[in-house]
């Protein structure tokens, strides 16, 4: 028996096996970087809804916020970012908080050649603000 091409044969295998270790490195560490925007995103729209006081219930005493002024103000945030199409996010807003959700799909790169009509990458950040009474 002849073992001409069994290196050929090894070698070609370890470089498919070095390139999709590329690739999710690639992909995985993209998916790092998106989060960390994202959770930026979604902390300054929740801070901005937590600005939407409901004006006539504070003249009252109350603290509350107002869903729509909050979903406004959240909305103003979310659009001035890059990208902002590529996103998707709610709001829920409780009494005197606000919680805004962002998510985000990104297509595989390199990993897509291995699986070509694989699933995104989901990126999905919450972030809590809460109105203060100030001092």
């Amino acid at each position: 028996m002849s073992d001409r091409g069994s290196a050929t044969l090894w070698v070609l295998g370890l470089t498919l096996m070095v390139f999709a270790l590329g690739g999710l490195s690639v992909d995985l560490w993209r998916g790092v970087a998106a989060r960390r925007t994202v959770a930026g995103i979604a902390d300054a729209a929740a801070v901005a809804a937590a600005n939407g006081i409901d004006e006539a219930a504070w003249r009252q005493g109350d603290l509350v916020l107002d869903e729509a002024r909050a979903r406004g103000l959240a909305r103003r945030v979310i659009a001035a970012e890059p990208g902002a199409a590529a996103l998707a996010w709610r709001l829920t807003v409780a009494g005197d908080t606000a919680t805004v959700t962002v998510r985000r799909d990104l297509p595989l790169t390199l990993l897509r050649l291995f699986d070509p009509g694989g699933e995104p990458l989901r990126v999905e950040v919450s972030a809590t603000a809460r109105a203060i009474r100030a001092p």
